[in-house]
């Protein structure tokens, strides 16, 4: 299945002009298999989601959020709600509440804005699921230093479009083998580190082409 995770929508990310009605039509356009939406700081409530995926099917249509942490942004999927995610948490505090409620953490664009991500792994070891190796906000510097920390460290790897605007649906996703019916099983692949990045052929890749593993 493939699947684009990071994803802003205009209802809860005030940087993002995509409509949740154009995205799903824009996922199927371009042959993705579920969606994950990541707003800033926001979780969309379950009544609200269902009625997307409601009228997305066959597409899949989960909520994750992505966590202005005090180190840098963290994408967390899995979450009840965010009661224990308030503003300015730490990256230590964010896995504590990830391992209690057995979600899935994956660092989105790692050395973004001079990040020192290296220094946040040597800190807190290779807690993530995965570190997002490709997607529209990941450079080709930033892409080479978090593939070095990926074959030193044993973490997983994704693609996604960090999308903002409709043109940068699907250009980078996960692909998995396994079919994906649930945000559960979306969790367990992730933490199973049995996603893929992938780019897709005609898209304009900011994070450059990809096939993994890598050389």
């Amino acid at each position: 299945m493939k699947i684009d995770h990071h994803l802003h929508t205009l209802r809860y990310s005030p940087d993002s002009v995509i409509h949740p009605s154009a995205l799903i039509e824009r996922a199927k356009a371009v042959g993705l298999d579920g969606i994950v939406i990541t707003e800033h700081d926001e979780q969309w409530r379950p009544d609200e989601l269902e009625e997307l995926a409601r009228r997305a099917d066959p597409l899949k249509v989960f909520s994750g959020v992505e966590v202005s942490a005090r180190e840098g942004h963290f994408l967390v999927y899995g979450l009840p709600d965010l009661t224990e995610v308030g503003p300015g948490i730490t990256v230590g505090e964010l896995l504590a509440v990830a391992a209690r409620h057995q979600a899935a953490v994956v660092a989105a664009h790692p050395f973004r804005w001079d990040q020192p991500f290296d220094e946040i792994v040597a800190a807190h070891g290779p807690a993530f699921d995965a570190l997002e190796l490709v997607s529209n906000n990941i450079t080709n510097a930033t892409r080479a230093k978090t593939l070095e920390l990926l074959k030193k460290h044993a973490m997983g790897a994704t693609g996604s479009s960090d999308g903002h605007a409709l043109v940068d649906v699907g250009c980078y996703y996960t692909e998995f083998a396994e079919p994906i019916a649930t945000m559960a099983d979306f969790v367990a692949a992730l933490r199973g580190r049995r996603g893929r990045p992938r780019h897709r052929v005609g898209a304009t890749l900011t994070s450059g082409p990809i096939a993994w593993p890598e050389d």
